[in-house]
């Protein structure tokens, strides 16, 4: 595989660190509307580089896309890209609104070629071994589940692309809300109802939201909900799931966010509490195990976990979550698909 990434920046520097030249993966080249950051993560793999990034949907030495933009020029990329049967892994959301993000899911259906959306937290290993605990049985038939992630921002947040809607799509519920929504819906399936309250707490970022809290429910009745914030202070992820038997936890994500731990616990009332934890300590690898799921997914011709659907789904959410706090009741959530 011959892969391009656009945008430069620490996106795709991540991505570009994780392809493995043993395996054939190579990177042919690099695009970014600055030539100079173009240039310097080119010179690290010794490749190409350009400031246009048509050179890399056009090329035909190019299998693979990346697209590490902002999310205002995602949809731009993505489906011409795709339409020449390109394989895209494209960062969150997949468009600024929902129909963005549907013309490229379309796109990659019309055309067969992969779409993964980078929705790296189903690849963090102790969110795997969650999912692994819930399929096997271990806390019984899922109830509910709960989601806190959140960071403090840093000095001059509020004047990044981040706070610039007509850029991001929306505030804190696309940027770090989306991996929450996915998670809730990769654990309990499709949502029927969305609920939601946004606030400007904070940053200086009218009319776009630095807080949402969130609730969804499913056709069965099962919920969700979701706290996610640019005033934590102190960077913070916590996923929970508790089913009738037991329940299972993922703190951290590494890093900032502090050890990354599973945790699985059963429901015990007449028998001493205790609680499984397994730590997963060092560098996060959740970006080498994204990177190879798309691999393994191109080469298999299947669809990848975090899907072009999964990132649809995404949109579908944020879009529903936003009509919700605009209207200020709850909203039905319909699947485009």
């Amino acid at each position: 595989m011959k892969a391009a990434i656009i945008g430069a920046g620490l996106q795709g520097n991540r991505r570009a660190s994780v392809l493995r030249p043993a395996a054939g993966e190579h990177l042919a080249l690099v695009a970014d509307i600055d030539p100079a950051a173009a240039q310097r993560l080119a010179r690290q793999y010794g490749c190409a580089s350009t400031d246009r990034w048509q050179d890399a949907v056009e090329s035909d030495e190019v299998s693979a896309i990346l697209v590490c933009t902002p999310p205002d020029l995602h949809a731009a990329i993505a489906v011409p890209a795709l339409r020449r049967g390109k394989h895209v892994l494209c960062e969150k959301p997949l468009g600024r609104n929902l129909a963005e993000a549907q013309a490229v899911f379309d796109a990659a259906r019309q055309s067969g070629a992969r779409l993964k959306c980078g929705l790296n937290h189903r690849h963090h290993p102790a969110v795997q071994q969650a999912k692994r605990w819930c399929d096997e049985g271990e806390i019984g038939e899922i109830m509910t589940v709960r989601c806190r992630h959140g960071i403090g921002g840093r000095e001059g947040y509020d004047r990044e692309w981040r706070a610039r809607g007509e850029i991001s799509g929306g505030g804190q519920l696309v940027d770090q809300g989306v991996h929450g929504l996915d998670l809730a819906r990769w654990f309990l399936g499709e949502f029927s109802e969305a609920f939601a309250f946004l606030s400007k707490s904070f940053w200086e970022i009218g009319p776009l939201e630095d807080n949402a809290f969130v609730l969804l429910r499913t056709p069965r009745g099962q919920v969700a909900s979701l706290h996610a914030s640019w005033t934590e202070w102190k960077n913070l992820f916590s996923f929970e799931v508790f089913g009738k038997d037991g329940y299972v936890k993922v703190e951290g994500l590494g890093g900032s966010y502090g050890t990354e731990r599973a945790i699985l616990g059963k429901r015990s009332p007449a028998a001493p509490f205790r609680e499984q934890a397994i730590e997963f300590r060092g560098e996060d690898h959740s970006w080498a195990n994204e990177w190879q799921e798309f691999v393994d997914a191109v080469e298999s011709d299947r669809e990848p976990l975090g899907s072009g659907r999964d990132g649809l789904m995404a949109s579908v959410l944020t879009d529903a979550l936003y009509r919700s706090a605009s209207c200020g009741r709850a909203v039905k959530v319909d699947d485009p698909t």
